[in-house]
């Protein structure tokens, strides 16, 4: 007798079936629905644990706004139900919360509230004491940090008005200096040159690069005067570690410091 083999017919692909759901579409309406459970749970159980309790006010019906806080419906005040109603099943007194959780104001037992469905109740002015007296820790850390830094500043060197009469040879330098320009010299008296002016302009000129002296803008008209108090200037300047100056030719080469540069 003849036998007939027939071919089966190739299972269904579950892996491919598998793929074909939104996994994470489902997940996230499940998490949904528990969500909307949990609410439709937290309701009730308020509902009934203020059955019974009226406001102290007004007698009005109440309504649960967060855990252990309740609204009147008809004159909205606010209030704690767990401070209102409940009381320490050991001796009778009134809860009081500490921080997050309840105890008894008279023999400090602990008081597990009826209108907590889930958490915890935070005292609101414990936090708001905690978070300002933070806030002011740290205020006074930024002005003892400031106070140190100021006790650490050198304090500022004191400099005598320029004599150009006490360096030996500093005149006849200066001539050498100027020898090339139109006027003559003739020593200022100490009125006519500011010494602060010229210290300022010259920090204000100079940079971490060398700059030749007569690159360095004037202040006044007339150029010889000018180029003497630059020069006087960046003396005084360098002799108190400002700048560093050095002499290439005829030139007189000014540059930063190196702990006054920059970076």
């Amino acid at each position: 007798m003849q036998t007939e083999v027939y071919a089966q017919e190739p299972k269904a692909n579950t892996i491919g079936s598998c793929q074909s759901m939104n996994i994470v579409t489902i997940a996230y309406e499940m998490a949904q629905a528990v969500e909307t459970l949990i609410q439709k749970a937290r309701k009730f159980f308020f509902s009934v644990m203020l059955l019974g309790y009226r406001c102290p006010n007004c007698n009005g019906s109440l309504v649960m706004l967060a855990e252990s806080r309740c609204r009147c419906t008809s004159c909205q005040m606010e209030l704690d139900p767990t401070v209102r109603f409940e009381r320490c099943l050991n001796c009778g007194g009134v809860p009081e919360l500490r921080v997050c959780r309840y105890q008894c104001r008279d023999c400090g037992a602990d008081i597990r509230s009826r209108f907590v469905f889930s958490g915890l109740a935070f005292d609101s002015d414990y936090f708001r004491q905690k978070v300002a007296e933070s806030r002011q820790r740290k205020k006074e850390q930024r002005e003892r940090v400031k106070q140190m830094l100021a006790e650490t500043r050198t304090a500022a060197l004191p400099l005598d008005m320029a004599d150009l009469n006490s360096v030996p040879g500093l005149l006849e330098a200066i001539n050498g200096l100027t020898a090339e320009l139109a006027d003559d010299f003739a020593v200022e008296s100490r009125d006519e040159f500011d010494l602060k002016c010229y210290e300022t302009h010259i920090q204000a000129h100079i940079d971490d690069f060398p700059l030749s002296l007569v690159q360095i803008p004037p202040l006044h008209e007339n150029a010889r005067k000018d180029l003497i108090w630059r020069f006087i200037a960046v003396i005084f300047l360098a002799h108190i570690g400002v700048v560093d100056i050095w002499q290439e030719g005829q030139d007189v080469m000014v540059v930063k410091h190196e702990v006054n540069g920059k970076g």
